[in-house]
């Protein structure tokens, strides 16, 4: 990976198919972010079977098919949404515009696979949740922040194994390095990428969500900032929120574009998670100055101390369970309505955050 590109992140793990080769047929389209290659990672190490890639961006298709050499190249959205063989469509459109796409892969009878955020206005979420209803379709997310990093997944299985009692609360960083160069246009553009508490706030709003077992949360405050890059004066830089479960669970987070240089990967990311009986840290991506592989965990209750190194060892579960829930019409990997949450809070504490000036 690219150290100075968070964009190119794309985890890849050991194959565990759970369908034949053809059961499960998917295409790639709208490349904007690098995610996508994340995404069809995991659907295709799960066996699912990448058909198509759609974009206008010639340049953005040569690149996926070099990592995909068995996809065939679309010459239209409409060409892979008319093909009744795929069943899932996996798209990392510009923010303002994932909605407008899953409403219409959802209008065509397949499932949609968006990167995260997934809305960035309140109208689009009860847009997708009434189409959701209409059609039985999914509108999936890629949270990859816990779906995709090891250590994250350990940490749900330790919780629903009592290993640290019942959550009370949830801290989360979510630093990433800006290389602004390397960013497209939107990515600046407030109207089209949604706010830093929308984008990558998502990410710390879903765990907090999944890890303390809350079906909602208030939003008490957020705030967000552009202390430090003036030449984009749309972007925000920093940002930070509190919230309170439903069930009395707290949840503080904070999100930043100031990764410096030195650190050996895109951002630190860490979350650190309170129980009755005990208290577990992630080091998500690296350990700084000791290790530079991620997935570290730390355990803490009342039998000692532990750390475990998880790399390699854990696997990415949620895509073979989607694959499963797209075939049987369950839900296994995620919740609908737990999807639609995290990306309607994430609004919420966009929409009501106090700016700094």
């Amino acid at each position: 990976m690219n150290r100075n590109n968070g964009m190119l992140y794309a985890p890849a793990g050991k194959s565990k198919p759970v369908v034949e080769p053809g059961e499960f047929v998917i295409a790639a389209m709208s490349l904007e972010h690098g995610h996508i290659y994340g995404m069809c990672n995991g659907l295709v190490e799960a066996g699912a079977t990448l058909k198509w890639v759609y974009d206008p961006d010639p340049q953005k298709v040569k690149l996926f098919c070099q990592r995909y050499p068995q996809v065939r190249v679309a010459f239209s959205e409409a060409q892979i949404l008319e093909d009744s063989e795929v069943q899932l469509v996996a798209a990392a459109a510009i923010p303002s515009e994932r909605c407008s796409l899953g409403l219409e892969v959802m209008s065509h009878g397949k499932d949609y696979f968006t990167d995260k955020t997934p809305f960035t206005t309140l109208d689009q979420v009860a847009a997708a949740r009434a189409k959701a209803e209409e059609t039985g379709r999914k509108y999936m997310v890629y949270y990859s922040e816990r779906l995709h990093v090891e250590s994250a997944i350990h940490a749900g299985k330790l919780i629903q194994d009592g290993a640290i009692g019942r959550v009370i609360q949830v801290m989360g960083t979510g630093p990433h390095r800006l290389n602004a160069p390397s960013r497209p246009d939107w990515f600046f553009r407030h109207e089209q990428y949604g706010g830093i508490l929308c984008d990558i706030g998502s990410h710390q709003i879903e765990q907090f969500l999944f890890y303390a077992g809350c079906k909602d949360a208030k939003v008490m405050s957020s705030k967000v900032a552009n202390y430090n890059n003036p030449l984009y004066p749309e972007l925000e830089d920093f940002g930070d929120a509190t919230l309170i479960g439903d069930n009395g669970a707290s949840h503080y987070f904070r999100v930043d574009w100031f990764t410096p240089d030195g650190l050996g990967t895109w951002g630190d990311g860490r979350t650190f998670i309170l129980g009755t009986d005990g208290y577990i840290e992630m080091r998500k991506y690296i350990d700084v100055a000791r290790d530079s592989q991620g997935d570290h965990l730390y355990l803490v209750n009342h039998e000692g101390e532990y750390h475990m190194e998880l790399k390699g060892k854990v696997g990415y579960p949620f895509f073979g369970e989607l694959i499963v829930d797209c075939l049987e019409r369950t839900e296994r990997a995620m919740t609908q309505e737990h999807a639609f949450k995290a990306g309607e809070l994430c609004i919420v504490a966009q929409n009501e955050a106090v700016r700094i000036q």
